[in-house]
């Protein structure tokens, strides 16, 4: 196991109205890679970027009349069972693009099967390529310890590159065919 560099803990209380006050916590926290050790206390591994947008966090939070407390911490008891939290939800992220990663290789093959070879359908998958690579880079950025997902992902994304290239040949015979 990498050695801890310790933790940001942000433990926080939001006004229970409006509802989507504590929805915007939650869903920047999600966005940052925090795990939650119970209800409202958040960690990340100790990091100058985790940290700044923690600090942000804990501002906005007191901005909705709310509080929050940040520390840095290490962990005494239980640093297994913290880390082990970090790297599941590390990979349950890899698993989440893993899934799309087929999903874009199935929407390929309706292309073949629909005989589909336009530079306009190459565009539109192009985009979703990119976007599954920067969803798969802002994870890698946060997974500070290498979580076992990483690299199945990664050669999944391969996949993906590979299909697309053989897919933008087939588009390109089938322009030059048509002219």
């Amino acid at each position: 196991m990498t050695e801890s560099r310790g933790w940001l803990l942000l433990v926080y209380k939001v006004p229970s109205e409006p509802t989507r006050l504590r929805a915007t916590v939650w869903r920047r926290l999600k966005g940052m890679g925090a795990i939650y050790l119970q209800s409202a206390a958040a960690a990340l591994p100790a990091g100058p970027a985790a940290e700044r947008a923690l600090r942000k966090l804990q501002h906005e939070i007191v901005g909705m009349s709310g509080t929050a407390v940040l520390m840095n911490c290490s962990v005494l008891v239980g640093e297994h069972d913290v880390h082990a939290a970090f790297q599941a939800a590390r990979d349950d992220e890899y698993e989440e693009i893993a899934d799309k990663c087929q999903d874009f290789l199935a929407q390929l093959e309706k292309e073949y099967v629909a005989n589909h070879f336009t530079f306009a359908e190459l565009e539109e998958n192009e985009e979703d390529l990119i976007k599954l690579r920067n969803w798969f880079a802002k994870i890698v950025d946060r997974d500070v310890f290498g979580a076992p997902g990483r690299a199945a992902t990664a050669e999944a994304l391969q996949t993906c590159e590979a299909a697309l290239e053989k897919y933008a040949a087939r588009v390109y015979v089938e322009e030059a065919e048509s002219r």
